[in-house]
Formats: C-alpha cells, sequence, structure tokens
C-alpha cells in the first residue's frame, strides 16, 4: 500500500524483535494422509442441518511446494481450471431438467480438507430429504462421464474463450490492481509457495502455451485427478424424526451402481444462431445536455433518458444501471407470493431464442451480462461489460424486454429445488429469529411474509410473466446509467438503435404506498429457543423520520462507526461479552424519509441482560452527550479517505448518478466539506432526535430461560 517501507520495517522490527525465539521451538510438522483402496463413508447427523449435503473426495498427490516455481504448474493448474469450469457447466445443465437429481452441484480440484499433503477433485452435492441417494448417483456418472468419455471440442472452446477473455480482463485493469490483491497473492506465495508471476508475464505465458493445449490433452489429465480407489465420501443430514438416513452400505451401492452402468459420451447441443437475427430499426437522439458530476443526457426518441459519465478508471469495464418507477408495489397483496419469487423466476427462461443453458454458451468469451428485476419501488436492469463487448450488452437489454423466454421445465426445476431448499428451513434457529423479528417490525404486513415450503405449488409462472411484462412494455420512462471506458463516438449509435427501439406506451406512473411501516412505540420480546451450541443473539433497531439529506447521511454513518467503536472497547475488550457488535444504520426516502439504527450482537445467554443493558446504556449517553473527539476525528479521517478511494470507482459514479436522477438528491457535492464541518454537537442532536422518537425494538433469542 502507500507506505513508507522504512518507517513501517523499523516499527516492525521494534514492535516483534523484544519476542525472544524459544530454544527449543516446536517443528511444524505435516502428517501424510494415507491412501485408500477401499471406499470411505463418514455419515453424520446435525439438528440444525437444512439438507442432505455429501461431499465426494478423489484424494491425489499435492504437487510439492519446490515445484510450484515449474512452468508445468501453470499448465496443469490451467488444465484443471478448464476440466471444473467444464463439468461444472454439465451439472447446471442438469440442474436446469424438469426434475433435477439435485438442489445444487459443484466441483473443484482443492486440498483434501485441511491437508497440506493431500489434493482432491472434490464434488459437493445438496438434495432434497428422500434424495441423497440420486444426488450421489448424478453426481458420480457426471464425474465417470467425463473420465471415460472426456470433454469434447465445443466445450473446450468455451470454456478457454471464457479463461482467456477473464485473463485479458485482468491483463488490461494491470495498472489498477487493489492492495488486497497483492496481500492475497503474497500469502499464497509464503504459506503455499504459489507462483506470483505477475498478471504481464502471465498473459503473456498462458498465451503462448493454451493454443498449444487441445482438448485431448486436458483430458488426458483427468485419471489423474479421479480414480478407482482413494475416495472419501462425506455426508451430512438433517436429524429429524421419520427422516430415514442413509447407511454405509447404501451409499456404497449408489456408487458402485454407478460404476456398474454402461455410460454414453455426453451431446453438446450448441447453436449459431445469433442473439438477435436481425437488428431493430431503432430511434434517434433527439436531446443532448449536461448532466451531473460530469455526465452527458441524452433523450431517445422513445423517450428513454440516458445518462453518460466517462471515467479512466477502468480500461475493461463499463457499468450499467436502469430504473422505472412503479415496481411490485402496484401489484395487490394476494399476488405477494408470486412478487417474492418473480426475479427467480422470470429469467429461469433465458432469452429470445436461448435457454439459460444455450445463453451462457453462446456468450461463451464476452464480458457482459445483464440482470432485470422488479424491486418494490421500481423496475430496473443492472449490468456490466467490456467496451468491446458493447453491443452484446445492448443486446441483452432488447430482449430483456422484449424477449423474455418461458420454459416450463426450467421452471418445474425451480420449484422442485426450491421447494427441497425450504422444507427443512425450520431447522435453522435464525428462521425463528427472522419470523419473530419480522413479525416485531411489521407486525404480519402481508407483504412481509417469508416463503414456505407449502406455498411453491401457489406459484403462477404463467401470472408472473404476465406482471413481469407489465412492468417491461413501457420503456418511457426509464433512466439508464452508464459509466466507465465510455467512447461516444461508438456507442451513442448503439444506444440510438437498441434503447430507442424499446417499447414506449408513455404512460404515466409512480409507485404506491402499501404502508408496511415498521411498529412505532416501544417492544421487547425475549424468546427461548433450544440450539445446539448455546447462545443469545440480539438486535435492537430504533427507527424514525428523518429527512433524506446528504449531512444527514453523513451523521447516520458517523454514529454507526463511533457506535462499533464504543461497544468494541466496552461490550468485547471489557466485558468479554462476545466477539463483535455490528450497529449498521441507514436512511430511506421512499415511500416516506424514515432513519433506521440497528445494533446486533451474539453472547453468551448468562450476559445477555447486562450486554443489553451497556449497549442502551451507551447509545443513550451518545444522545445525551455526543461522541468523544479522538472518536470523531478519527470516523472524519476514515470517511474522507474513503470517499477519495471510492471517487475513483464506476461504482461509485452509479450510485451517485441513481440517487441523483431516482431519490433527487446530490449525496457528492460537498462531501468533504460536510464531514469536516460536522461537530459532536450535530452527532449528539442527530442521535437524540432520532431517540425521542421512542420508536425502540427489542428481539432476543436465547438458548435457555435468564433472570
Amino acid at each position: 500500500g502507500d507506505i513508507d517501507v522504512d518507517k513501517i520495517e523499523a516499527k516492525i522490527k521494534k514492535i516483534f524483535s523484544p519476542i525472544k525465539m524459544p530454544e527449543t521451538p516446536a517443528e511444524r510438522e505435516y502428517f501424510q494422509v494415507p491412501d485408500n483402496k477401499e471406499t470411505i463413508v463418514a455419515i453424520e447427523t446435525d439438528k440444525e442441518q437444512a439438507n442432505p449435503v455429501a461431499y465426494l473426495c478423489y484424494k491425489h498427490e499435492a504437487i510439492p511446494n519446490e515445484q510450484k516455481g515449474n512452468m508445468d504448474y501453470l499448465v496443469v493448474n490451467y488444465m484443471k481450471s478448464m476440466i471444473e469450469n467444464m463439468l461444472n457447466a454439465r451439472l447446471n445443465e442438469l440442474t436446469q431438467t424438469a426434475n433435477p437429481p439435485f438442489i445444487f452441484a459443484q466441483v473443484s480440484d482443492q486440498e483434501f480438507l485441511i491437508s497440506k499433503t493431500k489434493d482432491a477433485f472434490t464434488g459437493i452435492v445438496a438434495s432434497k430429504e428422500d434424495g441423497i441417494d440420486s444426488a450421489i448417483t448424478a453426481i458420480v456418472r457426471e464425474i465417470e462421464r467425463a473420465h471415460k468419455f472426456g470433454f469434447t471440442a465445443s466445450e473446450y472452446a468455451r470454456a478457454k474463450a471464457d479463461y482467456l477473455r477473464m485473463l485479458e480482463s485482468a491483463y488490461n485493469e494491470r495498472n489498477k490492481v487493489k492492495n488486497g490483491a497483492y496481500v492475497d497473492e503474497y500469502v499464497r506465495h509464503f504459506i503455499d509457495n504459489e507462483p506470483i508471476p505477475g498478471i504481464e508475464n502471465e498473459y503473456a505465458i498462458i498465451n503462448q502455451i493454451v493454443p498449444n493445449l487441445s482438448v485431448e490433452m486436458v483430458n488426458s489429465l483427468i485419471p489423474a485427478l479421479v480414480t478407482d480407489s482413494n475416495l472419501v465420501v462425506n455426508v451430512f443430514f438433517p436429524e429429524k424424526e421419520g427422516l430415514k438416513v442413509p447407511s454405509k452400505k447404501e451409499v456404497l451401492a449408489a456408487i458402485n451402481k454407478v460404476k456398474a452402468e454402461t455410460l454414453t459420451a455426453y451431446e453438446d447441443k450448441v447453436s449459431d444462431e445469433p442473439l438477435i437475427p436481425e437488428k431493430p430499426q431503432g430511434g434517434k437522439i433527439t436531446k443532448q445536455e449536461n448532466g451531473p458530476f460530469g455526465s452527458t443526457i441524452l433523450t431517445l426518441s422513445n423517450g428513454v433518458r440516458v445518462i453518460l459519465k466517462q471515467t479512466d478508471f477502468k480500461a475493461d469495464e463499463i457499468r450499467m444501471r436502469a430504473f422505472s418507477p412503479g415496481g411490485s408495489s402496484l401489484f395487490p397483496n394476494d399476488e405477494i407470493i408470486n412478487i417474492n419469487v418473480m426475479n427467480d423466476v422470470a429469467s429461469i427462461g433465458g432469452l429470445g431464442n436461448f435457454s439459460n443453458v444455450d445463453l451462457e454458451k453462446v456468450l461463451a468469451g464476452k464480458k457482459a451480462s445483464v440482470s432485470a428485476s422488479v424491486g418494490g419501488n421500481t423496475e430496473g436492469l443492472s449490468g456490466s461489460c467490456s467496451p468491446k463487448d458493447f453491443e452484446t450488452l445492448m443486446q441483452l437489454v432488447y430482449l430483456s424486454f422484449t424477449a423474455p423466454r418461458m420454459d416450463n421445465d426450467a421452471f418445474t426445476s425451480f420449484k422442485n429445488r426450491l421447494q427441497a431448499s425450504l422444507a427443512n428451513q425450520e431447522a435453522n434457529p435464525m428462521t425463528a429469529l427472522q419470523d419473530t423479528l419480522q413479525k416485531a417490525l411489521y407486525m404480519g404486513h402481508p407483504r412481509t411474509i417469508r416463503m414456505k415450503a407449502d406455498m411453491v405449488d401457489k406459484i403462477d409462472y404463467a401470472r408472473i410473466m404476465e406482471m413481469y411484462k407489465d412492468r417491461f412494455k413501457d420503456a418511457s420512462d426509464f433512466t439508464f446509467i452508464f459509466v466507465g471506458n465510455i467512447k461516444p463516438e461508438e456507442m451513442e449509435p448503439l444506444i440510438a438503435t437498441y434503447l430507442g427501439a424499446l417499447p414506449s406506451v408513455n404512460r404515466k406512473e409512480t409507485f404506491r404506498d402499501n404502508h408496511i411501516d415498521m411498529r412505532q412505540g416501544d417492544y421487547k420480546n425475549i424468546f427461548n429457543k433450544k440450539l445446539e451450541t448455546p447462545k443469545a443473539t440480539v438486535l435492537v433497531i430504533n427507527n424514525g423520520q428523518c429527512a433524506y439529506t446528504l449531512k444527514n447521511q453523513i451523521m447516520m454513518s458517523m454514529l454507526s462507526q463511533i457506535l462499533n467503536i464504543m461497544y468494541t472497547e466496552s461490550v468485547r475488550e471489557k466485558e468479554g461479552g462476545t466477539y463483535g457488535v455490528s450497529a449498521f444504520g441507514s436512511l430511506t426516502k421512499y415511500p416516506k424519509e424514515k432513519a433506521v439504527l440497528q445494533i446486533y450482537f451474539d453472547t453468551d445467554p448468562a450476559k445477555r441482560a447486562k450486554m443489553t443493558d451497556i449497549i442502551l446504556n451507551e447509545l443513550n449517553q451518545f444522545a445525551n452527550e455526543g461522541p468523544s473527539t479522538e472518536n470523531l476525528n478519527k470516523v472524519k479521517e476514515f470517511m474522507l479517505k474513503k470517499y477519495k478511494e471510492n471517487a475513483k470507482e464506476n461504482s461509485y459514479w452509479v450510485n451517485m448518478l441513481d440517487e441523483y436522477f431516482w431519490e433527487g438528491t446530490d449525496m457528492n457535492t460537498g462531501y468533504a466539506d460536510i464531514v469536516n464541518s460536522i461537530t459532536a454537537k450535530d452527532l449528539q442532536e442527530f442521535t437524540k432526535a432520532l431517540l425521542e422518537q421512542n420508536n425502540r425494538i427489542e428481539v432476543s433469542m436465547t438458548s435457555e430461560e435468564t433472570k
């Protein structure tokens, strides 16, 4: 980072030199993990386990640290990443089938559990309650299929294109790497001797090596990762009355059943069809004007407003956000089940003529993604791309409006996986806490219900698609924000072509206030819940009216940070009552201007009452006396430093432009001056004004009775 090397080195020596080396230091011993010919199976149950999960570990020798400096190591790592990418794509494809054999499945090559002497090609699979046998069978089948037949040339071409595109992006951003990324690399190098050639060298080396590595060469590595011996299977199961836990014999039978099958090679179905068969006729840019923060505002002939802010922060990044007023607030309360899953369900079918699986294939090697969603007060899109893939981004936006695709098999798959994942959610004690908290905050408002397994069959796919299309049938009130390495002369014609062609009916609407209001007054609920590990979880939430301004936003952030400092000193360091207290405050403008301050911590049940008293006493003391000068200055210094860092991020300017055009508030101009001007008295009065509204909700879940 930005440090004085000599000064830091001197400080390290001063602090650590007095520590004497033991006369007989303990030797760091790395234990050898023995091989096993017969499959080892371990099965465990837990009351708080939500779904059955199996880990299948195909053990193999780890590459010794001293060999990691060789070029071969880079080649092997590349080949492993290709195998992982291609097999995970196959597993994802299975997940989309109407009756998927698992909720989730993924493979990766990694250390065997916590061993440094053995690696393992590891498959992780989660299933419905009675489906662990078929889940294990399915993932083993795909691993065996890859082992026997390898991967196809078309699969490899996509995986290779994605890998090289990712590497190219890292190379293009080589001058913008964050300190944290370097730290991670140095730690891996120090601990495990992982090579750190630097992106320039890695980019040059990989681009020389990869063209010479065929799919056959990648396939030749699979037998070294997956063998007929050295398999270890760990199965974790919910401990639930009436739920049958498979025996080790039954798990082995599921695996051996696959090994006895006559498998066929994977058939890769690939379309060479373009995303959009023909470019839309498009519209025109009818107006161009200067906007806030050095941006440009374009108005299109169909009413769409486009905000462009050009930056040089990252060479290979453009970020996008779009919004329109309305959202799910315009649908009635009795649609809440459909509303809760709308964003998941509306996207499961893919776009245009492409399923999600096919869409992933056709976008291989491109850096462009778009996600459409319907929020409470708005509907919109978010996305990002490389400058050279901007047209692909525009095509995905166009299809999101005009051609959301229905896929009944994908919907059936979604329902089956959702039902399975929700089946045992009650076993998780945090579910009880969430339910109690929601009831405490919103008093059973129909729009705050939690999805449960018995609600899944009430999801109406056709109705959800109808609701989604309603929200995206009129682009005339949409605002699009683009920030990044924008080249206006290249991108404005594409904006006119694709965004200018979006449907427009010029309806006038805004969101509806459905009165999902927080409870007013003082409320407390302390309830008991039997937990595997005894603890108490405490949440204290204050809410009230508060003007949505930059100064208030800054003061809420300062309040949160200073409380975190204070609670670290008092509750953690002095009392030893918790690992940490989290204080977080926020302001919202719509549908009403309000402030919320939430304080959260875990503690020993016997200490819950005392720690809660300390939390509340210090909060009240803050409201009466304000912060110390030391803590206020510490937070100011951090916020000013963070502000300078944020101002060099595209995501920050997307947020600032979104605030400006949606909330109608400038959250940037004068930031540093306001931070410097805020006094201890300002913060004291701000906090007092919130607390004096006397809206405090305290919810505590504890594993035993406390007195």
